[in-house]
C-alpha cells in the first residue's frame, strides 16, 4: 500500500525524523492560508499523488506549471494551488494520462547546503532490511544505480536491534558529512530504520534529504509504501488508504481475494498460481504478443470468483483476446468451465478466448465446455495456447 508524501511526513515526524512544517490544503483558499501560518517568507506547494517526478512534471492541459513550485506570498501560493488542484499531473511514473491532484502540500522553505539520497528496502538475499545513501540527492536512484553505481552505499542492518550507531557514523563518512552533521545523521538514520521495521514496510524513500546550513538532516521528500500481507497489524494505518489513486481494477480484483495486477499488453490472462501466470506470461512475450494483466485465481476460487475475475479481463477496453491456462492441482478443471459458462451468460464474451485446461476433472470440465455454446480456441499445450492467443489478438 502507498500512501502521499504529507502522510509518511507524518508518520516520521511521529518517529522524532526530522521533517519540514507543512500543512495540507484541499483549495486556493487553504492554501494561501498555510502560506500565512507557516510564517513565510516562502513555502513550497507539492502536488500530491502516487508518483514520483513531481518537480519535472506538468499539468496536462497548462504545461507552464509543475506539480513542485517556490511561492514568495500567500497570494502567489493560491494561485499554484488553483492550478495544481483539478488538474491531471503528468510525470516520467504517472504515464500520458496523468494523476488527478486532489490535495497540495504547503512546506515550509529550508536553507538548503546540500541535497542527498537515502532509502530503505528489504534484502531477499540476507534476509534483511539495507539501508542505502548515495551523495546524489534529487536524482532517480535507477539512473545513478545505471550510470554511477559507485555512488551508492549500502548498510544491511538487524530489524530487531535496529541500525547501530557506528554503521550510521560509518555511511555518514561515505557520505563526507562534516563533523556538525554527525549527530543529526545518526539520529536521522537510526529513527527511519526504526519506523521501516516497525510499520512493516516495503519501502521508504527520502530523495532528496537535505543538509541545512546549520548541518541538520531533514527529509525534504518522503515515499513510503507498506506491506500489505503485514496490514492486518496496523490499524493505523488502513485510513491512510487513497483509493482514487489506485487502479480500479486490482481494487475491484482485491475485494474479490484475487491477485490481478494491470499491465500494458493487450491479451488478457487468467491463471491459477503465480509461478503458472508468471511463465504464462513469458511464453506469450516468447511468442511476441504483450500480457495485458497479471492475474492468479489461486487453488481454492470459487465460480463466483473466477466469473469476477472474467468482468475484469473483459472490462479493460485494451484487451483484444483472453487466455485462460489452468492446471488443476487444488483447483478443479469443472470449476473454470462452469465459471466459463456462467461469465458468458453474464459478461459475454467480445474477444477470442483461448483455453487450455489440464489436472484435476480435465475430462469433465472439457465436456462441460463442449455441451455449452461458447466459442472457445481449445490449446493442446501451454506453448500451443501461448501461440493461439498471439495470433488471436492480432
Amino acid at each position: 500500500m502507498k500512501i502521499h508524501e504529507y502522510q509518511a511526513k507524518h508518520i516520521l515526524r511521529e518517529a522524532n525524523v526530522a521533517v519540514p512544517r507543512s500543512i495540507v490544503a484541499k483549495t486556493a483558499e487553504e492554501a494561501a492560508a498555510a502560506f500565512e501560518q507557516l510564517g513565510g517568507p516562502l513555502a513550497v506547494v507539492k502536488a500530491q499523488i502516487h508518483a514520483g517526478g513531481r518537480g519535472k512534471g506538468t499539468i496536462q492541459d497548462n504545461p507552464d506549471q509543475r506539480g513542485v513550485q517556490l511561492v514568495k506570498s500567500a497570494a502567489e501560493a493560491a494561485t499554484v494551488a488553483g492550478n495544481l488542484l483539478g488538474g491531471l499531473l503528468v510525470t516520467i511514473q504517472t504515464g500520458p494520462d496523468g494523476k488527478t491532484v486532489h490535495k497540495v502540500l504547503v512546506e515550509e522553505g529550508c536553507d538548503i547546503a546540500r541535497e542527498l539520497y537515502l532509502g530503505i528496502v528489504v534484502d531477499r538475499a540476507r534476509s534483511k532490511p539495507v539501508l542505502m545513501v548515495s551523495s546524489e540527492g534529487g536524482v532517480e536512484i535507477e539512473k545513478v544505480a545505471a550510470e554511477t553505481p559507485e555512488k551508492i552505499f549500502y548498510e544491511p542492518y538487524d530489524p530487531h536491534a535496529g541500525l547501530d550507531a557506528y554503521q550510521a557514523r560509518k555511511l555518514a563518512a561515505r557520505l563526507h558529512l562534516q563533523p556538525a552533521s554527525l549527530r543529526s545523521a545518526v539520529q536521522f538514520m537510526q529513527g527511519l530504520c526504526r519506523v521501516f521495521v516497525d510499520k512493516d514496510c516495503s519501502l521508504v524513500e527520502i530523495n532528496p534529504l537535505v543538509v541545512t546550513g546549520a548541518g541538520d538532516l531533514l527529509a525534504l521528500d518522503a515515499k513510503m509504501t507498506f506491506d500489505d500481507n503485514a496490514l492486518f497489524r496496523h490499524a493505523d494505518l488502513a485510513p491512510l488508504r487513497d483509493l482514487s489513486e489506485e487502479e480500479p481494477a486490482e481494487v475491484q480484483a482485491a475485494n474479490a481475494g484475487l491477485s490481478y495486477v494491470k499491465l500494458d499488453g493487450n491479451i488478457g490472462c487468467l491463471v491459477n498460481g503465480a509461478g503458472l501466470a508468471m511463465s504464462t506470461m513469458d511464453l506469450i512475450k516468447l511468442h511476441g504478443g504483450e500480457p495485458a494483466n497479471f492475474l492468479d485465481v489461486g487453488g481454492g476460487a470459487d465460480v463466483e470468483q473466477v466469473t469476477e475475475a472474467f468482468r475484469i479481463l473483459l472490462g479493460d477496453a485494451n484487451v483484444k483476446a483472453v487466455l485462460v491456462n489452468i492446471f488443476g492441482g487444488i483447483m478443479r478443471c469443472t470449476t473454470i468451465a462452469n465459471a466459463l459458462v456462467e461469465a458468458a451468460q453474464q459478461v459475454g464474451f467480445s474477444v477470442p478466448l483461448v483455453v487450455r485446461l489440464e489436472g484435476t476433472e480435465v475430462e469433465e470440465g472439457r465436456q462441460i465446455l463442449a455441451r455449452s455454446d461458447i466459442d472457445i480456441i481449445a490449446a493442446a499445450d501451454l506453448t500451443d495456447a501461448a501461440k493461439k492467443v498471439v495470433a488471436a489478438a492480432g
